[in-house]
């Protein structure tokens, strides 16, 4: 029964059936995980059979299971494995759980269980996994833990565990993984011998209260692969005896109070497996070592991470490192290093991100810098190893529900050089970096224009000039810089008119302010006609995009990197705060809600439409600022081209969705309420509908139905067990619906509505999931009652019909494209683009035509739903999408034919004219 779309609570009938079946010895294993599952965990397949139970595994995992784990399963004599891990249990272990003898696993992680372990686990010697991580468990680890000799996984981090660890534990000899990280544990650990761990592999101490020096008897755990001993209160020096641990690979001692950096640099150098290395907020006030101390060419040839960021070290950056030539995260962030950036630098084949801000750095933004491989050529940057890491690198160390993540290609392509000194104009040259996600130069001293040239670093999303003495005006080219999420000029000596159109819609005054000779309605300040941009700016921007349009269409690959910032939020190494740490940032929403918190209580009515979705009889402005805590951060459910999506509870209990568009779409207040009020009679079951709207002081809202089950995306790409949950079935329901949704815009609603970027985040999911289209019309908002949508960059990577980098044009066919592109997703479980797979099958569309080339249609098909009777309906959909991202345009079915072709799957092979 695992992996499906049960919900609600378990049928009693059936519990007492399979409770039958187990008494007779028929019943072996009951698994329930991967649905959606209420109730209480029930335990009675094990109470009325104690004797005769053959009950051996028991997997309630991943559901929406409740309230206490009930006595019963002590009754359980064979049982063998007991999983209930990410549901909402709460409450202290059973204690008859202690009687099951036989159990060699329990997994209940992700859960808010609390009590303490109680030291009855100890009865269970057969245990091997004992997983209780993510819960709120009080209390020390059980004193007599030891008598567990066959322990081989021992998790307990991120909880509330006191004391320290026992000594008995050193008595496992069998444990593989040990993980405390994120408790309450303290104590001085150099008197525990850990020298009969031979088998241990992972050891995460880190995130607690632990002191003295280093465990001595550690170094001779001779299988160790990864040491987390970050953010505690050790001390001393690093001792030669870590030369012991010859299969290290992953080391992170961040945040402690180590000294002498020479010492353990020249010791861990002799480790030849060691790829990542992070010391951060150690060796406070030393020098950072130099090449006369440093004098092993050989050293850190493996070395991947590097982080010795926070030390507050002097010097300057060391000519040793350009012997790392495997080198791809380099962090000094946080010191007090002085001098020049080094221009070798860029001799580093594989180096990709940078961050040597908060220094004393002067001299000039090097050209030489503009040349590193990994961030100029998007063919060197896909050929740097991807190396998954022995122990996950956290959003943030202290904050459990953060994400965790666990190759070194997941931080972005970035150069940090903020809050330094360093002076200059910024070069030209650095258009050249077009793998870079991320800049800031802010805080420095440069001067001279912004380079124009910026505009070609197309994978952009955060861009930081702020606090410099840049003048002139602000190209207008940035413009075309569509992944640009973040950014800021404040505080230079900026003139003329600010951009507008693209992302510079969404960003707020505080992003130009102390610019006091910039203009636009951003700053509130009116440009003069002579302020305006040249018809040679616009013909010179115009081309730019274009070129941008082409490449996003025809030459894919270089946007490929990018993916993983957009599907992953964005990450640093940060020695500021706990060093040990992914720092996420994320969108930039600016505090200012764009409606003022003390509006009129009664003003603003809010239009709404009669439908038969529609529960809300009247609603002001001020009951959607108290449902949306003044469009708190926290609301947000969505972000799109057009603005940010916010979950809202009405006073009458109904939950919507309000979208807030952004930027100034064109359109005259009378002019937006005809086209929203045209687009609200676009009515249908596989349309998310529009319920209202409401303008007010300048800020548009749209106000839709609310979708239970979230996006597509979600449960194909984001969701860890989402595609497990999504059979053929639903999937192929997924596929009719929203073709019927979108037949529907294009040939019944009038005017007819061109959607111009389906994709699998715009097909929303109800309770039921059944599928409906959103985002629906919005372009119209920009040139209302056109069938054709001109824009600067029409849909979404990946999605992009090829004809688009041609023409400006938006067309039902592209629609087709794209939704064609969509059925490819649901077949395959892959996403458009993704840069984890190999080179030849990233793209999504070009791999399914290679892969039907060759004669292997079958390995299109994803895994989970191979082998379930359904290939022949799968390789119907497969031969429709296929036919909707065809090249030419003009042999695209309709949408209509497409929904003809869906409704007749499973029932006769539908027609196609594959030609």
């Amino acid at each position: 029964m695992s992996s499906n779309l049960f919900h609600g609570t378990l049928p009693p009938s059936l519990l007492q059936h399979l409770a039958d079946a187990g008494a007779g010895g028929s019943l072996t294993s009951f698994n329930v995980s991967n649905n959606s599952f209420t109730g209480h965990i029930p335990t009675s397949l094990c109470s009325n059979h104690s004797s005769s139970s053959s009950l051996r595994f028991l997997d309630y995992s991943s559901n929406d299971f409740i309230g206490t784990i009930q006595p019963g399963l002590g009754a359980c004599s064979n049982l063998e494995r007991f999983r209930a891990g990410s549901n909402s249990l709460s409450g202290p272990l059973p204690g008859d759980i202690f009687n099951a003898v036989a159990l060699t696993e329990i997994s209940l992680p992700l859960n808010k269980l609390n009590g303490t372990i109680g030291e009855g686990i100890v009865n269970l010697a057969n245990l091997t996994v004992l997983e209780l991580y993510s819960n709120n468990f009080t209390g020390p680890i059980p004193s007599d833990i030891g008598k567990l000799s066959k322990l081989e996984r021992l998790l307990l981090h991120a909880n509330n565990i006191t004391g320290t660890l026992p000594t008995s534990l050193m008595d496992c000899a069998n444990l593989v993984m040990l993980d405390v990280r994120l408790n309450l544990l303290e104590g001085d650990l150099s008197a525990l011998n850990f020298s009969g761990l031979l088998r241990l592999t992972a050891l995460d101490l880190g995130n607690n209260s632990f002191t003295g020096i280093l465990p001595p008897t550690l170094y001779a755990c001779k299988s160790l692969k990864a040491v987390r001993l970050a953010s505690n209160h050790f001390e001393g020096q690093i001792s030669p005896d870590i030369l012991g641990l010859q299969s290290l690979a992953f080391l992170s001692i961040s945040t402690n109070h180590l000294s002498n950096v020479t010492g353990a640099l020249k010791l861990l150098m002799e480790l030849k497996n060691l790829s990542t290395l992070m010391l951060s907020q150690n060796f406070f006030n030393e020098m950072m070592p130099d090449d006369a101390n440093i004098t092993n060419p050989d050293g850190f040839q493996k070395i991947q991470v590097l982080a010795l960021g926070g030390c507050n070290f002097t010097g300057q950056i060391p000519r040793w490192l350009v012997n790392l030539k495997k080198l791809e995260v380099l962090d000094l962030s946080y010191n007090q290093i002085s001098g020049s950036i080094p221009p070798w630098l860029n001799t580093l084949p594989e180096l990709f991100y940078i961050d040597l801000s908060f220094n004393r750095l002067t001299g000039i933004f090097p050209t030489e810098l503009t040349r590193l491989p990994a961030l100029t050529s998007q063919q060197a940057y896909d050929e740097v190893e991807r190396t998954y890491l022995e122990l996950p690198l956290f959003a943030n160390a202290n904050n459990v529900s953060q994400m965790q993540y666990n190759q070194i290609s997941n931080l972005p392509p970035a150069i940090y050089l903020g809050n330094n000194s360093l002076n200059g104009s910024i070069p030209i040259e650095i258009g050249k970096l077009k793998v870079l996600h991320q800049l800031d130069l802010s805080n420095n001293k440069f001067s001279g224009n912004i380079p124009a040239e910026i505009s070609n670093l197309i994978n952009l999303e955060k861009l930081y000039l702020s606090g410099n003495q840049l003048s002139g005006e602000i190209p207008v080219s940035l413009k075309s810089l569509h992944f640009l999420s973040a950014f800021s000029v404040a505080y230079n000596n900026l003139q003329g008119p600010i951009p507008t159109g693209g992302q510079f819609d969404t960003f707020s005054s505080s992003s130009f302010e102390g610019n006091l000779q910039l203009c636009g309605s951003v700053v509130q300040r009116s440009c003069l006609p002579q302020q305006g941009t040249t018809a040679r700016g616009h013909r010179s921007n115009k081309k730019l995009i274009i070129g941008f349009s082409i490449a996003a269409c025809f030459g894919t690959v270089s946007f490929i990197s990018v993916l993983i910032v957009w599907i992953i939020s964005k990450r640093r190494i940060n020695p500021g705060g706990d060093t040990d740490k992914v720092e996420l940032e994320s969108i930039s929403v600016s505090s200012y809600s764009g409606v003022h918190p003390e509006v009129d209580k009664e003003a603003s009515l809010v239009v709404l439409f009669p439908n038969k979705t529609n529960e809300i009889k009247d609603l002001t402005i001020f009951e959607i600022l108290k449902a949306t805590e003044n469009f708190s951060q926290a609301n947000i459910i969505g972000c799109g081209g057009f603005g940010l999506v916010y979950k809202a509870t009405l006073p009458n209990g109904t939950t919507v969705a309000i979208k807030k568009l952004s930027g100034d779409l064109g359109l005259m207040e009378r002019e937006f309420k005809a086209e929203v009020e045209a687009l609200s009679t676009a009515q249908h079951e596989n349309l998310v509908a529009l319920q209202g709207y409401c303008v007010h002081e300048g800020v548009r809202l749209l106000i839709y139905t609310y979708m239970e089950n979230g996006s597509l995306d979600y449960w194909l790409h984001e969701k860890a067990d989402g595609p497990s949950q999504l059979d053929w079935p639903t999937r192929l329901k997924i596929a009719q619906g929203a073709s019927c949704g979108l037949a529907y815009m294009h040939q019944i609603c009038e005017p007819h509505i061109v959607h111009r970027d389906i994709k699998s985040s715009n097909i929303l999911l109800d309770e039921k999931f059944e599928a409906h289209v959103a985002d629906f019309g919005l372009a119209r908002l920009i040139l209302p009652y056109q069938t054709h949508v001109t824009t600067e960059l029409v849909g979404t990577l990946g999605y992009i019909p090829p004809e688009y980098g041609q023409a400006w044009v938006a067309t039902l066919r592209g629609d087709v494209y794209s939704f064609g592109v969509v059925m490819l997703e649901l077949l395959s479980g892959r996403r458009p683009v993704d840069v984890s797979k190999p080179k030849m099958s990233r793209e999504l569309v070009a791999w399914v035509q290679q892969m039907r080339s060759e004669g292997k249609q079958d390995q299109v098909f994803d895994p989970l739903l191979r082998g379930k009777g359904f290939e022949e309906e799968m390789q119907q959909v497969l031969d429709a999408a296929c036919m909707c991202v065809n090249q030419n345009p003009f042999k695209r079915p309709s949408i209509r034919e497409v929904v003809e072709w869906l409704k007749n799957v499973g029932s006769s092979k539908p027609q196609m004219n594959k030609d």
